[in-house]
This record gives structure tokens, C-alpha cells and sequence, in this order.
């Protein structure tokens, strides 16, 4: 008999019978044919039962055929405790699919390779030197110069790569008044060769399109940005658009599967990298692009390494002998490059997200393990509660192999409609995570496939879960002894032990998960109270380009239209908003000494910004009309603290040190208040505003091709504004476009989305595993207080007093209770360090970090222990006693 059908025959049990009992007659007949007596043929062929038996043992597999049978038991004890199977179905379907959904999270980001030809042989180059702020720092950052001084140093050893941080870009297909936001890359004609890839349409960048700066005006589309932009319209290829104030020719579609190297970001539009604009291209101080390193085949990556770091040093040492600008992360001497593994990719957001998620997933485990203890202790209590049964499948020949078999089969129901339930939640909650990680205007882009990658992790999971859960009822099932059980079971105190056990389990994990939480959200509360030194409610940011540079009067012009607009206070213009990130920096000489390490930053604004910030004057006046850059600056407290030790800045002079050695003289006309400038989480920075006007070389007015237009209104609904003053800017100057429009709250709320994102899923995580810990509690409370109602019953005969039962109930679940809060504190505080870079302003000893898991884990202890202690004391000791 095949294989094959001897499966089948598992699944057609009722047949298999009726076919035995069809063979056993006829071979009854044949004998009665032969002339023998038909009850003398039965008893030659022996016992119906054990040839029926035997039959069905050469016919099918036995092993498969007692699973099924386990099975279809499993699902039968199921449905006799509904409510009971569906709280721990849905209790780990919550935990298991929040383990799928942070692997999918987890795997997007960081572990998937990319859809390249042999990603293994990927690096990326970074380099690790100290900060701004004396901390050692990774940085990725490359200038063309020193990326062609490298490609000269290997010399043909391994393959260079350059390719840009993608950058959300305007660009027009028709007229600059159709302007659309594209995700623009600059990146190595080599590239698509080097990862084996083949144009899904016309063609693609190749090395001839690196050989000469500025000669290869064509561009490469993504293949998601075709179907999304053009709907798949081969007539794309040849098209021109407009962007960067250049116009590009579509040469290609890229293959489907590549969406470039950053995970995190879908790239839409791939540009040659000797488009970009020559001041950028030529200057060994412009760092604008990462590097990425593709080994030959067989080749060791430490080689190379030891070249590119030669290489590096001796060209920073020649970069910095030539220029008054020291590298603010310090000398080049203390600089190690590295080359890290790529093949998942590279990009800023890898970086900045590894260790929350790796944060985040352990909180996911840790919520699993409660859940898994908690359906351990309500399976243990009913597998005692089955005690009688076990004991007697044993006693008439049960193996033990085959109860433990049994009890985990039922816990593989259980956590296989768990994973069911769970990946209809990791399906939704992964892709909204990724949607709250960045700005609405920007959000991250992660490619969530459900193949078999997610497939094997959750069959993995479902294993686990089954396994750390059912082992324990399992282990119990088959330490059964019938003699016992039958004569009344086992120890009761054995059986506490075993509970109490996972109940401090429980409380530990889950004291540890509130602690994190605690952490985290105090982390964004004080982030989010952070002083930003201006008033960002009621203010647009309308962040504008001109289509060719345009002089400042202009500027003037359209800001004075935008005063005229209803429901406008004040207008002002800065070079770019607050807390974008954006910044600009000199050394700052003063007296005519030599600079300083310390850097001084710089914004150009308008005259009435400062006002419109609501950034408060401290001395001195604002700048007037006619005043240009360079001439006058207003410094915070922070600048005038740090470059004139504290005495009274106005009407004195400092010097910006520009590239080349140049020397600007400024002199200071203000005072005003510290104001945050580029990020919430640094300290306040040395800042000069100086005039947006500025002059060229001989004086002039030099026009400009960029701002953002700092508008304040008392509106409540402030984005009903937004097309009003569009269009105004538009109509008022033609060459005038806003490219981005938000409000100044919004920006602010973009410097704190991670510590939100932290915050929000850690409470989530904590609320999950309080929820869990307190349904254990109250199971384990329950079980005692029904195993010992016959003791208390009998000391409440003899004169026990309520509270004294209430206190025998829960004395040993508190003490528990204790010992796991202790645990999970110690855990807590040993596990701070490995965090400490994604708290802010916050300590494991502060005092609300400690009370909240404790007073969160004291209610849910007191809330869990109730009804127990209720049916404790209202037992009625006589009918307890009479019926026992």
C-alpha cells in the first residue's frame, strides 16, 4: 500500500472501517463456502475488535491517525469551555500578532536583503569620531572629491558606489505652476550594472553617464513611481522635465523589485551624480552623499578598508590645511572608518530606528512570555482539574508519550487560531506604525510583503508559543499517578507552587515592560514640554522657491501681499523654518583672534520676524528695511554668553570665517531669548540672525531663490488659509511658487515622532501586559480560594474572622507578587544602559518612573484579588462542610 494512500486513510476513518469489516465477512464467507461452520471460521480468525485494530495499523500511519484523534479531542475540549479557550486565544492572538507585526517592521528595515544580484558583497563606508558634543558619532557622509580620490586608491580592487541621500524634491512635467513632489536620487551611473539589474523600460544609467559633469541630463524612474505617477504609460520614455532649475530626459524605468538602497524610502526618480550643481560637486567641504563598497568576487573587505582609510586621512589632512574650517566632529586623527555589512541596505533611517525597534521587540517578547505564562496557569488548572481523566487513560494503557501529546496538541488549537487571529492584526498594525514614523508631508515608505518570510517566522512563533505554554500542563499529565488520582488527586500545595511560580513570572515581565514604558513616556512628555523660545501656535510656515533668483525687494513684495490677506497679524521671512533640521555655521573670531573650536550658527530673517516668532527682544532693536547681510546681526544669550563671557554684547563687533580664510565683520544691533534652532533635543545653540537681504561682491543686492514666508494668524482652523495664501504668493509674482506649506506646531511635532512612536506603543505593550497579568492574578487567586474553601470553612466555623480569611487568601500571591516586582526592578535598572540613548532628560530613580509600575501592578493586584476574596468570606462553612 502507497504512502499516499495510507495518509488518506487517516482522513476516512468510518470508510477504512466499513472496508475492514466488508474484508473480515468475505473472508467468513469464503470459509462457510468451503464447507467450515461460520462461528468456527470467526473463531479461527480471532477477536473482530483486534483484527479490525491491526488492519487499520498496516492500512494507514498509527502515529498521524492518534495526532487526528488528539485533534479532533482537542477541538471538542475547546468548545466545552468557550469563554475560557477564547480569553487565551485572544490574549495571544494579541501577543503574537504584535511579534509579527515588529518582525515585518524589524525585517523590512534591517533584514531584507536587498533585490539585488549577491548583496552579501554590499558595504557601507562610515567612520566614528567624536561629536559636536565630545560624543563618539557615526557618520556616513562623503564629498565627490574624496569619493574620487578613493576610486583612485582601490584602483579597480572592489567597486565605488555613490548614491545621495533621497531628497523630496520639487519637479514639473509641464509649466512651473504644476510642480509635484518626487523623491529625487543621485546616484552612480555604475550602480544599476553593479547590482545586475535590467530596465523594465528603455534603459538604464550606465558609466558613460558619470564620464563628464553636467553632460548627462537624463533621468531614471522607479518602477512604483511609473505605475503610480503615469499608470504604467509606455510613452513616458523621452519625456522632459523640469527639476533642480534644469530640464531632464526620461531615459528608463527600473526593474519592479528595486526601490533603491535605503529601506525606509522609495525612490522615485534616479539621477546621473555629475548633475549635480557644480558648487556642490567640486567642493571637497560639501559632504552630501554616502558610499557604498561592492567586494569582487571572493574578496575580503579588510583589505579594502585599510585602503579607503589611508586614502581618507591623507585627504582630510589636505582639506584642512587649505581651510580655516576645522571638521566640527573633531581632528581627522581620531576618525576609524569602517565598512558595515549593506546587504539590507544602508540609510539614516536603519540608523536611527535600529534601536528603538530592537527596543520595541523585546517589550513584544516580554508581553508573549506573560501571555504564554498566563495560558500555561489556566491550562495547568484545568489539566488538574483532568487529573482523574489522565489517571485513567493510563490505567488502561495510556503511554505517557501520548498524553503529552495530547495536552499540547490542544495548546497547538489554541495557538494556532491565536497566529490566525494575530496575523490579521500584525497585517494592519505593521503599516500603520510605519505611517506614524514620519511627518504626513513625508512619510516612511517600507516594503511589507506577507511571503515566506513572515510565513516561516509565525509557524516558528505558533511552535514556540505552543511549546513554552503546553510544556508545563504536558510535563504534569504525564507525572500522573493513577493510583493517586484516582484516590484524590495530588498535592494541592505542589499545585500553588507550580502557579505562584508563573504568577511571579508574569508580574516580572510585565513590571519590566511598564518600567520601560514609564521611560519612554516620560521621555516624550519632557521632550514634548520642552521651551522652544518662540509661540508656534497660530503660525504658517509657507516654505516658497522662485523659478530664477529673484532680488529681495521682491520678496518684500509678496510679504507685504500677504499682510493684506484677512485673518493675517504679521508676516515675516526667514531662509528657512525652525526646527527643520536645516542649519548654517561659521567660526566666530572675536577682537581679531584667532576662531575658536566653538561653532556660531546663523539664520537670515526679515525685519518683523523676530515679531511674528513672538521670540522675545532683550535689548537693542530689530533690523530695519534697508540693512543687508553682511553688516548687522541680533545674537541670542546663548551666542553672547559663549563668545563674550557673559558681558553686554551690544554694539560689539565678531568675524564669520568663511571658507579660504575670509573674514566677514558683523556688528550686533539685538539681544533676544534663546530659541530653539535646529533640534529639541540638543541645547540651546549660539545663534546670529542676520538680514535676509544680502549683497554680492560688489555690494549689490544678490537675489535669491528660496525662503519661507512666516505667516501668523489668530485663526483656529489655520490650513483654511493655505489656498488663500498660495494663491496670493503666486499671483502677486508669477516666478513665485510655495513648495510646502505647514504650520509651525507641525514642525515642532515632527522633532519628537520617534519619542511619540516609542511612547504610544509602549504604553500600548504596557497596558496589554497589565491587562494579562491581572487575568493570571485573578485565575490563580480563584483556583486557590476554591481548592482551600474546605479550610476556610472550617476556621471560619471556629471563629476566623473576615479579615483573617481575606489575608490566608491572598498572603502568598502578594508575597509573589512582591518577589516578581522586585525582579522586574532589578531587571529594569540593569537594562537602562543598553536604552540610554533614546531617553531624554529622564533616570530609572526618578520618582514617577518607579511609582507608576508599582501603583499600576498594586490596582491590578487588589482589582485581580477581589472577587476571590469576596467568595472567600461569604463561603457558608456549614453547607461547604455538609457537602464535603
Amino acid at each position: 500500500m502507497s504512502f499516499w494512500t495510507r495518509i488518506t486513510n487517516v482522513f476516512r476513518g468510518e470508510r477504512l472501517n466499513r472496508d475492514i469489516d466488508e474484508e473480515l465477512e468475505a473472508h467468513v464467507a469464503e470459509a462457510v463456502v468451503e464447507g467450515r461452520n461460520e462461528a468456527e471460521a470467526r473463531r479461527a480468525l480471532g477477536a473482530a475488535l483486534r483484527l479490525r485494530e491491526e488492519s487499520r495499523d498496516l492500512r494507514l500511519l498509527p502515529w498521524l491517525d492518534s495526532l487526528r484523534a488528539d485533534a479532533v479531542l482537542g477541538w471538542r475540549q475547546l468548545m466545552k469551555r468557550k469563554v475560557t479557550s477564547a480569553s487565551a486565544i485572544l490574549s495571544l492572538a494579541l501577543a503574537i500578532g504584535a511579534c509579527t507585526a515588529a518582525f515585518r517592521l524589524v525585517d523590512a528595515l534591517l533584514l531584507r536583503p536587498l533585490p539585488v544580484a549577491e548583496p552579501e558583497r554590499l558595504f557601507a563606508v562610515s567612520y566614528e569620531k567624536p561629536g559636536r558634543d565630545g560624543r563618539p558619532g557615526v557618520y556616513d557622509s562623503c564629498s565627490y572629491p574624496m569619493f574620487q580620490r578613493w576610486q583612485s586608491a582601490l584602483n579597480g580592487q572592489a567597486e565605488l558606489l555613490a548614491i545621495s541621500y533621497p531628497q523630496r524634491v520639487d519637479l514639473a512635467y509641464g509649466s512651473d505652476q504644476e510642480m509635484e513632489k518626487a523623491h529625487r536620487q543621485y546616484v552612480s551611473g555604475r550602480l544599476f550594472p553593479a547590482f545586475g539589474l535590467r530596465p523594465a523600460l528603455g534603459r538604464l544609467l550606465s558609466e558613460d553617464d558619470d564620464r563628464k559633469q553636467g553632460a548627462s541630463p537624463y533621468v531614471v524612474l522607479s518602477y512604483d513611481y511609473w505605475q503610480r505617477r503615469f499608470g504604467g504609460d509606455p510613452g513616458v520614455i523621452g519625456r522632459s522635465l523640469r527639476l533642480d532649475a534644469g530640464f531632464f530626459t526620461i531615459a528608463g524605468v527600473a526593474e519592479k523589485r528595486f526601490t533603491g538602497v535605503e529601506p525606509g524610502t522609495v525612490t522615485d526618480v534616479f539621477v546621473p551624480i555629475t548633475m549635480k550643481n557644480p558648487a556642490s560637486l567640486g567642493s571637497a567641504n560639501s559632504f552630501w552623499f554616502h558610499t557604498m563598497v561592492r567586494l569582487k568576487q571572493g574578496g575580503a573587505a579588510e583589505p579594502v578598508r585599510d585602503l579607503l582609510a589611508a586614502s581618507y586621512r591623507a585627504f582630510e589632512e589636505e582639506r584642512l590645511k587649505g581651510s580655516f574650517q576645522v571638521a566640527k566632529a573633531g581632528p581627522v586623527v581620531e576618525a576609524t572608518l569602517n565598512l558595515e555589512p549593506a546587504a539590507a541596505g544602508a540609510s539614516r533611517m536603519q540608523r536611527e530606528y535600529r534601536r528603538p525597534l530592537t527596543a520595541l521587540s523585546v517589550l513584544v517578547a516580554l508581553v508573549l512570555l506573560i501571555a504564554c505564562a498566563n495560558v500555561a496557569n489556566l491550562m495547568t488548572a484545568q489539566g488538574w482539574a483532568r487529573g482523574r481523566e489522565m489517571a485513567l487513560r493510563v490505567a488502561i494503557g495510556a503511554g505517557r508519550g501520548r498524553l503529552v501529546q495530547l495536552v499540547l496538541v490542544e495548546g497547538a488549537w489554541i495557538a494556532g487560531l491565536a497566529a490566525a487571529a494575530g496575523g490579521v492584526f500584525a497585517a494592519w498594525s505593521a503599516p500603520f506604525v510605519v505611517s506614524m514614523i514620519n511627518p504626513p508631508d513625508d512619510p516612511a515608505r517600507l516594503v511589507l510583503p506577507a511571503d515566506w518570510r513572515v510565513f516561516g517566522f509565525s509557524l516558528l512563533l505558533t511552535l514556540t508559543v505552543t511549546i513554552l505554554f503546553g510544556a508545563i500542563p504536558a510535563l504534569r499529565a504525564a507525572a500522573v499517578h493513577p493510583a493517586g488520582a484516582l484516590k484524590g488527586g495530588a498535592d494541592p500545595h505542589s499545585r500553588r507552587r507550580v502557579m505562584n511560580a508563573l504568577i511571579a513570572a508574569q508580574v516580572t515581565f510585565c513590571f519590566l515592560v511598564l518600567f520601560v514604558a514609564g521611560l519612554f513616556a516620560a521621555t516624550f512628555d519632557r521632550l514634548n514640554r520642552q521651551p522652544v523660545g518662540f509661540s508656534p501656535d497660530g503660525l504658517l510656515a509657507l516654505e516658497t522657491v522662485a523659478s530664477s533668483p529673484q532680488l529681495p525687494a521682491f520678496w518684500n513684495q509678496v510679504a507685504d501681499r500677504l499682510r493684506s490677506v484677512p485673518g493675517v497679524e504679521s508676516v515675516g521671512i526667514s531662509a528657512w523654518p525652525m526646527l527643520t533640521g536645516e542649519m548654517r555655521n561659521h567660526r566666530i573670531s572675536i577682537g581679531g583672534h584667532a576662531p575658536g573650536d566653538a561653532l556660531g550658527f546663523t539664520l537670515a530673517v526679515s525685519p518683523g520676524w523676530l515679531e511674528t516668532m513672538r521670540i522675545t527682544m532683550l535689548g537693542g532693536r530689530d533690523f530695519r528695511r534697508e540693512e543687508m547681510d553682511p553688516s548687522v546681526a541680533i545674537v541670542n544669550e546663548t551666542f553672547a554668553r559663549q563668545f563674550f563671557q557673559g558681558e553686554n554684547a551690544l554694539g560689539k563687533s565678531f568675524e564669520m570665517i568663511e571658507g579660504k580664510g575670509v573674514r566677514i565683520r558683523v556688528q550686533i544691533v539685538g539681544l533676544v531669548r534663546d530659541a530653539a534652532y535646529r533640534n529639541l533635543r540638543e541645547s540651546m545653540l549660539p545663534v546670529a540672525y542676520l538680514p535676509f537681504q544680502t549683497t554680492d561682491q560688489e555690494g549689490a543686492p544678490a537675489p535669491l531663490t528660496r525662503g519661507t514666508f512666516l505667516v501668523r494668524s489668530s485663526r483656529r482652523a489655520l490650513m483654511e488659509l493655505a489656498p488663500v495664501l498660495r494663491q496670493a504668493v503666486s499671483s502677486e509674482r508669477s516666478e513665485f511658487r510655495v513648495s510646502n506649506l505647514r504650520t509651525q506646531a507641525e514642525i515642532v511635532r515632527s522633532q519628537t515622532v520617534r519619542e511619540r512612536l516609542l511612547a504610544m506603543l509602549a504604553l500600548f505593550f504596557a497596558v496589554v501586559a497589565l491587562v494579562l497579568a491581572g487575568v493570571g492574578l485573578y485565575g490563580v487567586m480563584d483556583y486557590t480560594a476554591l481548592q482551600r474553601r474546605r479550610e476556610i470553612s472550617i476556621r471560619m466555623a471556629l471563629g476566623a474572622r473576615g479579615g483573617d480569611i481575606a489575608v490566608r487568601v491572598t498572603s502568598q500571591i502578594y508575597s509573589m507578587v512582591a518577589v516578581g516586582a522586585t525582579a522586574g526592578l532589578a531587571l529594569g535598572v540593569a537594562s537602562v544602559g543598553s536604552l540610554e540613548s533614546l531617553f531624554y532628560q529622564v533616570k530609572a530613580t526618578d520618582l514617577p518612573v518607579l511609582a507608576f509600575p508599582s501603583i499600576a501592578l498594586l490596582a491590578a493586584a487588589l482589582l485581580a484579588s477581589m472577587p476571590a476574596v469576596v467568595r472567600a468570606v461569604r463561603t457558608d462553612p456549614a453547607r461547604t462542610l455538609r457537602a464535603d
